[in-house]
């Protein structure tokens, strides 16, 4: 059974989720629109090799990603050590994004044999982006922002603020008078 103080926590804890998971979505998008547009226009009037094209591109995208992140999601958060270390960890949360992203069209292609274009874009762009988006979420507030000011944990409620408070029993079979 749980306690009315950890039922109001876990309240607080999902609710504060609400506005986190909004501004990491639209720096995402931004993000996205950024590796895109830079993307086409180093393949298109540049005409820069794809694989060039896009190193360039997700490291731009990981830049604004960061830049949002910083400055809008996280912004109260002040982790511990210099900016160019959470740049750096933002960075390899983003790898390990791509990375699971890449897994889920090997597992898809190669050992499914869903080999398709449309079933690589929906392994890829579908089923990875998802996962990636989860392992993207969960690095970002963990590693990259970790604990805010005061040493608050990534959800921003004080460790005080979760404690189960017991409950104690209601004696039922004896009434007393209001004071004791």
């Amino acid at each position: 059974m749980r306690s009315l103080g950890e039922t109001a926590g876990r309240r607080r804890a999902a609710g504060g989720l609400g506005p986190e998971l909004l501004g990491f979505a639209v720096t995402g998008l931004c993000a996205y629109a950024a590796d895109l547009a830079l993307f086409l226009w180093l393949r298109g009037p540049l005409a820069m090799d794809p694989v060039s094209a896009k190193s360039l591109s997700f490291v731009a995208g990981c830049s604004v990603a960061y830049a949002g992140n910083a400055l809008g999601t996280y912004r109260g958060r002040a982790a511990g050590g210099s900016r160019l270390r959470r740049y750096g960890m933002f960075l390899a949360v983003n790898v390990a994004g791509a990375l699971v992203q890449l897994a889920c069209i090997g597992v898809s292609h190669y050992v499914l044999g869903f080999t398709s274009p449309r079933a690589d874009t929906l392994s890829g762009a579908g089923v990875g982006m998802a996962l990636a988006t989860a392992v993207r979420f969960w690095g970002t507030r963990t590693l990259a922002f970790g604990p805010g000011p005061g040493g608050r944990p990534a959800d921003g409620w004080p460790a005080e603020a979760r404690q189960v408070v017991p409950v104690e029993p209601v004696d039922r079979g004896r009434l007393g008078t209001w004071t004791g």
